[in-house]
């Protein structure tokens, strides 16, 4: 198990640990210190996105379990955030419906891919609407 890897497996447990956060009401700690801890949480998950691609190319340890793992933990972190948010009602439900759709849509599509043993690295455009999708979480 290489760092990037361990990274993604991070990202992954802080999913439901954000998700948590987002939707629990607690008795004695103020609103406001949750939501704080909340977007600490978010945002650790967001930077070791960053962190395990680029230490994955810089270092070499590209891995065919990196190319799933990475994904999955990105969906996890997002269907997260957003499901929180759209609990919570912090959120336009119908922007939310189409996004999570089009997350499982491209999701089902890349386990194909693999499953068929073709290359599904990921495209400059879907790095690039990760990070809009988490920098737009971060604002909300």
């Amino acid at each position: 198990m290489n760092l990037p890897n361990i990274l993604a497996i991070f990202r992954m447990v802080l999913a439901p640990l954000l998700f948590f956060l987002l939707i629990h009401k607690f008795e004695n700690i103020h609103q406001s210190w949750i939501n704080y801890f909340a977007a600490l949480t978010f945002s650790l998950a967001a930077l070791s996105d960053f962190f395990d691609g680029y230490i994955a190319r810089t270092w070499k340890q590209t891995t065919k379990l990196g190319g799933i793992l990475d994904p999955l933990a990105d969906k996890m972190l997002v269907l997260a955030a957003f499901l929180g948010l759209l609990l919570t009602g912090k959120a336009n439900e119908w922007v939310i419906y189409i996004i999570l759709v089009r997350e499982f849509f491209i999701t089902g599509f890349r386990v194909v891919m693999i499953s068929e043993n073709l290359n599904v690295n990921a495209s400059f455009a879907g790095k690039l609407k990760t990070a809009f999708q988490m920098t737009a979480i971060g604002f909300l």
